[in-house]
């Protein structure tokens, strides 16, 4: 449940600050918050003196993730004019085996410790799917996932087109344009959710226009690399130090793992425990069901006119597919948390032919480390794919080295692979 703070400002009288994960899809739930008439803002990016600032307060075992995010916190703190019962910060929680869970009760102390308990912790959890969102208006909780399907079909057109661009920097300025155009269109208070989707429809028909204008060559040709891993280090670019445009450097094209197969995920999360508790005839079973239905129904409307743009890149159809196929290594029914999906997730992509797969995680996160030990068997299983862990701890280095040996491997394994692409350009 969310924990409220203990005042009795309410969120409306507050501005909502919200992590980076990632850029584009903060940016559109900022826009859902303040299609409510609350502000609501993205933390600023993470800069090493934010990181020291950060590190006065922790042992140092933390998570990357949690120390980035605490120190755009500190930041916001430490502006002139700070007035903490005029802010909230957005920290979703979790349960099961991931320090995830612990970001939200520790921030809560260091600010308490700081003087500053008047902040306001918002703390939707994976227990009920993220549904406490909706305490902050029926609609919401709709709009957040709207939110969250477009931030990655957002990202999504910039990964698939950026490598191939004939300008340089191009398409991330097409990118910021599509961020400001979308998020106008979700911010929209006062309207109903059928005018709402229509606005979402119309304004990503003009991005997807806007993309397909952009100046390319040779659309396709470079290896694909799926990008997997921890959910924030993979999706920040200030956590994973620009890793993906890294690979780019060194000629490959990355797919990556975006938010709604985190959410989804955390949807049968809730299934299951529903069955587990003898509840799967329920009323509670009835209504999560539904909004399941409206979910998908959504995620299909915005998706629509994407179809050829995204042939070759089709997401699972549901969870189920990524659990099916993480069977052999991680049961979902025995195993919790990102070390399945990224098994599952990894058969996927060597299926839909990608050239090889990077690990994105934070150093010491426990999903990472158990996925480095079964990725040698899985690659073992499917045809040699390369598949590399690169760990992230928050301190600059030269990854040139790493991208180079790894893109030498991914080259190797493309022109002697087996599992073909389905797509509409030249492999």
């Amino acid at each position: 449940m969310t924990e409220l703070s203990v005042t009795a400002r309410p969120l409306a009288e507050r501005v909502v600050y919200i992590p980076r994960m990632n850029y584009g899809c903060a940016r559109m739930m900022a826009a859902a918050f303040r299609s409510l008439q609350i502000e609501a803002e993205v933390l600023p990016e993470c800069t090493p003196d934010a990181l020291r600032m950060a590190s006065a307060y922790i042992s140092g075992d933390e998570c990357l993730p949690q120390r980035v995010t605490l120190a755009g916190m500190l930041w916001v703190v430490s502006q002139p004019g700070f007035d903490p019962c005029r802010t909230a910060f957005l920290m979703p929680t979790t349960h099961g085996p991931c320090r995830f869970g612990q970001y939200a009760p520790f921030f809560r102390k260091v600010f308490g410790k700081l003087g500053y308990g008047d902040i306001m912790i918002l703390s939707p959890s994976t227990s009920d799917g993220y549904g406490a969102f909706g305490v902050y208006g029926s609609e919401f909780l709709r709009t957040a996932w709207r939110a969250v399907v477009v931030g990655d079909i957002l990202l999504k057109l910039l990964l698939k087109t950026r490598p191939y661009e004939r300008t340089r920097g191009a398409t991330d300025a097409v990118y910021v344009d599509a961020l400001d155009r979308v998020s106008r269109a979700l911010a929209r208070s006062g309207v109903t959710h059928r005018d709402r989707l229509r606005g979402l429809i119309q304004s990503l028909g003009e991005v997807r226009d806007a993309f397909r204008s952009i100046p390319i060559r040779a659309s396709g040709s470079r290896p694909l690399i799926g990008g997997v891993g921890e959910i924030y280090c993979r999706l920040d670019e200030g956590s994973n130090d620009e890793i993906i445009r890294h690979v780019e450097n060194y000629g490959g094209e990355v797919w990556l793992s975006g938010v709604v197969e985190w959410v989804e995920y955390t949807n049968e999360v809730v299934v299951l425990d529903l069955r587990a508790s003898g509840q799967s005839f329920s009323l509670a079973r009835g209504a999560f069901e539904l909004r399941r239905l409206i979910q998908r129904k959504d995620e299909h409307a915005l998706m629509e006119q994407f179809r050829e743009d995204f042939r070759g890149y089709e997401e699972p159809a549901d969870i189920n597919e990524i659990f099916r196929r993480s069977l052999h290594y991680l049961p979902s029914y025995a195993t919790l948390g990102e070390m399945v999906i990224n098994t599952g997730r990894a058969v996927y992509l060597h299926e839909k032919g990608v050239d090889g797969i990077i690990d994105i995680s934070p150093f010491t996160c426990m999903n990472a480390i158990v996925c480095e030990a079964i990725y040698l068997k899985l690659s073992r299983d499917h045809d040699n794919i390369p598949i590399k862990v690169l760990y992230f701890d928050g301190k600059a280095r030269d990854w040139d080295q790493d991208v180079e040996m790894f893109m030498e491997l991914v080259r190797d394994y493309r022109g002697r692979k087996h599992q073909k692409r389905d797509v509409a350009f030249p492999s």
